[in-house]
């Protein structure tokens, strides 16, 4: 493989590691008989997040050996070139633990100007929303944006949960005209980039949850930043919006 591929090429391979690995969980999907382990962290880790996580790794060793990557359970390999593959196996272990089809598999590619290519693949649905920097959003190879709603009353706003939010932030989201759903994860982004929902906000979340976000929401025409307005997708907390009130947005949710 080049050193440089082109951008084509970049995002068709984010998309077929990540259906690669997320289908091959399928495998223990439902399976009575899965073992969970909890990790030091208290969240759930099991031999399909191990084996898709590897089937990544290896597909990137394989075609960008030189390449760096980071991924939710193996941690950190440094790279001798410019680009770094951001990688969660499973986001929303607990969604897949308990036979709930909305987990999702998600790859990113980044290089000296951030996020490259990126993909959110669903297995149990059989959906993928992906983007390519300059290339457009697309969902299961259609083009995709986010909803042109403007009114706040019109607005559906998920997370993954509402009981670790603080309350004063919960108080400003119930006062608000919004109304509130718990699509979360990987699957609450891929609503707001297909334009069935307009906001997913995540309080808590490490890069390898949204790196492959960042640029699927700004392709499918949104904004996506962390809670304090900046493009970032390293800061450790979220929000992505279909763009059309997204300050006032950030407003609500931090009270500032």
């Amino acid at each position: 493989m080049s050193k440089d591929p082109s951008a084509e090429q970049l995002l068709e391979d984010v998309v077929a590691m990540a259906r690669t690995a997320g289908d091959a969980t399928l495998e223990w999907f439902q399976n009575p008989d899965l073992d969970v382990v909890v990790k030091a962290d208290g969240t759930p880790v099991t031999v399909a997040d191990r084996t898709a996580e590897q089937t990544i790794r290896k597909a990137i060793a394989d075609r960008y050996p030189g390449d760096g990557i980071v991924g939710e359970e193996e941690g950190a390999t440094e790279g001798s070139g410019r680009r770094r593959w951001i990688i969660d196996p499973i986001d929303g272990t607990q969604a897949f633990v308990r036979g709930v089809p909305l987990y999702s598999t998600l790859v990113a590619v980044e290089d000296q100007d951030g996020v490259a290519a990126g993909a959110i693949h669903l297995p149990a649905l059989g959906e993928t929303v992906f983007a390519g920097r300059g290339l457009g959003c697309f969902h299961n190879g259609t083009k995709t944006e986010v909803s042109t709603r403007s009114e706040l009353s019109e607005f559906v706003l998920s997370a993954s949960g509402y009981g670790y939010l603080p309350k004063d932030m919960l108080d400003r989201l119930h006062a608000s005209p919004m109304r509130l759903r718990t699509w979360g994860d990987g699957y609450g982004y891929f609503l707001v980039a297909t334009g069935r929902i307009e906001v997913m906000i995540d309080p808590i979340v490490f890069v390898w949850d949204v790196a492959p976000v960042s640029i699927i929401i700004q392709e499918a025409g949104g904004v996506f930043t962390d809670f304090s307005g900046q493009a970032e997708y390293g800061s450790g907390n979220a929000v992505a919006s279909n763009g059309t009130r997204h300050d006032e947005i950030l407003h609500i949710v931090t009270g500032l």
